[in-house]
């Protein structure tokens, strides 16, 4: 099986977005913080979704 391979990738302060196709053929989008100890994370169908969860994301210290 091939590795997700992640293209049209932002960042949103510490969440980066992305977009990979999964292994059923179908273009989803994933949202995941980079600050340590965060560990959100989320898929979408949509882009858009993926980015209002990265501009809504607050992390808990």
């Amino acid at each position: 099986m091939r590795p997700n391979r992640f293209y049209d990738v932002i960042q949103i302060g510490p969440v980066r977005v992305g977009t990979f196709n999964n292994g059923r053929g179908q273009t989803r989008h994933t949202a995941a913080c980079t600050a340590p100890n965060c560990g959100f994370s989320t898929e979408h169908r949509d882009r858009s979704a993926a980015e209002l969860a990265a501009r809504t994301h607050r992390c808990n210290p």
